[in-house]
């Protein structure tokens, strides 16, 4: 799949999949879930997004609102990527694709389909679009990290 991963056409019809069939594309009145909103003064970007952690668990991620294709697509490879993980492995997930997108090394095959934004980065425009779901998860890790201190 590594090969497969290197060609724009696939690239971008991973991209056009999860923008036409997002994944986890609802939120929910569920108890335990946290909320974050994320907004983006230089696109359309509105979204919400959600997250369940238990346990030192990503139980679940979804998210909502009105975004781009970038931004839409690239939550919703994050929130398939994410579920079921520890925090541990999230945050590294998390880290890699910021490397990523900040054109840095990053493990490719820890990021599966979220590599189609491997050059994102070259576009700063898009930059914040790319990034937006995945700092909302960012900061929902880390205060279900800090809530855990509190317990």
């Amino acid at each position: 799949m590594a090969d497969l991963l290197k060609d724009p056409m696939v690239l971008r019809q991973i991209i056009m999949d999860h923008y036409e069939y997002p994944r986890n594309h609802t939120l929910t009145q569920e108890s335990g879930y946290a909320q974050k909103h994320m907004a983006s003064e230089s696109c359309i970007d509105d979204i919400y997004v959600q997250s369940k952690i238990e346990d030192g668990i990503v139980k679940d991620v979804r998210f909502d609102g009105v975004a781009c294709t970038i931004s839409t697509a690239s939550t919703s490879i994050m929130s398939e990527l994410v579920q079921g993980k520890s925090i541990a492995e999230a945050k590294e997930i998390i880290r890699n694709y910021f490397a990523m997108i900040d054109q840095k090394e990053y493990d490719g095959d820890l990021l599966e389909e979220a590599v189609a934004f491997a050059n994102v980065g070259k576009q700063a425009n898009r930059i914040k679009c790319a990034t937006i779901g995945w700092k909302a998860l960012e900061e929902l890790i880390e205060e279900s990290e800090g809530n855990d201190d509190e317990k």
